[in-house]
């Protein structure tokens, strides 16, 4: 089971969120081409070891959080609010 520390209601089982994906910075819509844009939507790393991920708070906060997960072992690193994914 994974325990996710949300800043603003503890830490809490997995199942409460909606895990939002691998946080990584949108490109322009405006001066973006069509494969750029299209890597940003549908392809990600999913690597092993430490990644850069955002959650929902669905069952609880309804906050949006980001924190860095160990793909491999589900250890989880220091989170701050707000997303940017």
């Amino acid at each position: 089971m994974i325990r996710i520390p949300c800043p603003w209601c503890g830490p809490r089982n997995a199942s409460e969120f909606h895990h939002r994906g691998e946080s990584h910075a949108r490109p322009d819509v405006s001066s973006t081409d069509e494969e750029t844009w299209r890597r940003y939507l549908y392809f990600r790393r999913n690597s092993n070891g430490w990644v850069d991920e955002s959650w929902y708070h669905a069952a609880g906060c309804r906050r949006v959080i980001s924190l860095r997960r160990n793909a491999t072992t589900n250890e989880i690193a220091p989170i701050a609010p707000g997303g940017t994914a």
